[in-house]
């Protein structure tokens, strides 16, 4: 196809899509706002206002209403190529479905976890499903360490393997209250009363407020 048609083909899919898109988002806030409401920690006023953020990433590469990988990775880290273990653990816990994509209503539910009037439970839950890396209903040694180093990578903080191993070997053994070589469920979420700091990263306090950051679609 010459590039001058191409462009213009190109031209007219994203019309299409624009249009299309904009029908099915109105169709989703107007059907779904009190449902999500009801389900998660945001009021009605805070799911409209979400719906701004959803929107502004859904339509950052391909506007079709969803969220791809590609967009996630985008968001999180203003480069939609950066492969990494962390986004793309937190990708596959946004897509519930498992589609391939990140709806209005996965985003929500998602997204309310991470509200800080979410119950610890929650939090040790979403937590326990990030370090299941290889999803066997246990966190092994092996995927703490995985886990540890893509977070490590993200920040600006250097430390030797020696250190790496001592900080991953402390924490697996303490988690591990049964002595089994792996951490369930139950043992995690006694491993994070014991310390909270390590569901921090679970909590947005901008959710608190996320009216005033995101107010185009609140009523009044």
């Amino acid at each position: 196809m010459p590039l001058v048609s191409r462009q213009s083909f190109l031209v007219q899919m994203k019309s299409r899509l624009m249009s299309s898109c904009c029908v099915n988002h109105k169709l989703i806030r107007e059907k779904d706002k009190a449902l999500l409401a009801s389900q998660t920690y945001f009021s009605e006023d805070e799911v409209e206002a979400l719906f701004e953020l959803f929107r502004k990433l859904s339509s950052s590469l391909v506007d079709d209403g969803l969220i791809s990988k590609e967009e996630f990775q985008l968001g999180l880290f203003g480069n939609s190529r950066k492969q990494t273990l962390l986004a793309n653990r937190l990708f596959q816990l946004f897509d519930s479905k498992r589609d391939g994509a990140i709806d209005f209503q996965e985003f929500v539910r998602a997204l309310s976890v991470f509200h800080p009037k979410a119950a610890q439970t929650e939090k040790a839950a979403f937590s326990f499903q990030l370090y299941d890396i290889w999803e066997t209903g246990f966190i092994q040694r092996k995927e703490v360490k995985e886990l540890f180093l893509a977070l490590l990578d993200e920040s600006d903080l250097i430390l030797t393997d020696e250190t790496v191993e001592a900080i991953v070997d402390k924490t697996f053994n303490e988690a591990d209250s049964k002595g089994d070589g792996k951490i369930d469920e139950e043992e995690w979420e006694h491993f994070t009363t014991q310390y909270p700091s390590l569901l921090q990263s679970v909590t947005l306090p901008y959710l608190l407020d996320v009216r005033t950051v995101y107010p185009s679609f609140t009523t009044v």
